[in-house]
């Protein structure tokens, strides 16, 4: 019988991701045996620092990977929007599961909607990408940090600390909390994360067994974007200091991509840029994007 142990956060969604992911493979191998290895991050322990204080959104990665270093898992299960661009020496994300929903979405105390705030209504995010949207579509609002997983911030809007928050459309719908969005905003608008909504599993490269294993969930249309996605962002090499939005979608034979980029601040004003290209250029193209954006940010022509 053929064993896998899965390396992941303690939190909800982390696990409810978790199991996404081992359902995937069981699909294809029923018998296998899956332990779950959970790991607590600096960022779960952590829930005061802002995540820029932190060194970014990997400092939910670095823990579980360690995992797989030492030996005490075979592969982690991470949300891809987590994961730093920068390849690590001798791991690989050897799966990609189906992406769902990379939207962000509002959830406002009291069903309230963005445009029904009153100004200097306080709005909460944890991202310089949503902040710096945030800034620019409704200027007279206050968009202050928050810091927590899912249900901490759904509950510190319903007690009135905030007057609503933007999260990931994916982590509520796979929490079965969709419904309490009032509203949903369209990824071409208002850009998510590169591979926002993506589940990924990571392994060391030289595991040929496990990959063998964890490959079989790897699901190409959701790779390819986010490969293009990933790309703007490793051109920047900006992980969670600068804002970065990026989002890729299928046209036929075509990939399109649409990114932004704002000050590491979030209070200055995005820049934002698109471009098109065959499938097999999709990385290049990513990496060409991200390099026009820092140009324009920086005052040259985009």
């Amino acid at each position: 019988m053929p064993r896998l142990r899965f390396a992941t956060r303690t939190s909800v969604l982390a696990l409810v991701q978790t199991r996404l992911a081992s359902e995937a493979i069981r699909a294809v191998h029923p018998d296998i045996e899956i332990e779950l290895v959970e790991v607590t991050t600096r960022g779960d322990r952590d829930q005061s620092t802002p995540l820029r204080a932190m060194g970014g959104e990997g400092v939910f990665v670095a823990a579980v990977r360690d995992a797989i270093r030492e030996g005490r898992a075979d592969a982690a299960v991470h949300s891809l929007k987590d994961v730093p661009s920068m390849p690590v020496e001798g791991l690989m994300i050897a799966a990609m599961l189906e992406r769902a929903d990379p939207r962000d979405a509002f959830v406002g105390r009291d069903g309230r909607r963005l445009r029904d705030l009153p100004a200097g209504a306080r709005v909460g995010t944890s991202a310089t990408r949503r902040a710096a949207i945030l800034r620019a579509m409704r200027p007279d609002l206050q968009v202050a940090e928050i810091r927590g997983n899912v249900d901490t911030r759904l509950a510190k809007v319903q007690r009135g600390e905030y007057d609503g928050a933007i999260l990931a459309a994916a982590g509520l719908l796979r929490l079965g909390r969709l419904s309490e969005a009032t509203e949903i905003y369209e990824a071409h608008a208002f850009l998510p994360s590169p591979g926002q909504g993506v589940v990924a599993i990571e392994c060391r490269s030289d595991d040929v067994a496990t990959r063998a294993l964890v490959e079989v969930a790897e699901h190409a249309a959701t790779r390819l974007a986010a490969t293009t996605e990933r790309a703007v962002l490793a051109a920047l090499d900006a992980g969670c200091e600068l804002g970065v939005g990026a989002y890729a979608w299928r046209e036929g034979d075509l990939i399109a991509l649409r990114a932004m980029l704002a000050p590491a601040d979030g209070d200055g004003a995005p820049v934002f840029g698109e471009a098109t290209g065959r499938l097999s250029e999709a990385e290049a193209l990513g990496h060409g994007l991200g390099e026009r954006l820092k140009v324009a940010l920086a005052g040259g022509p985009a």
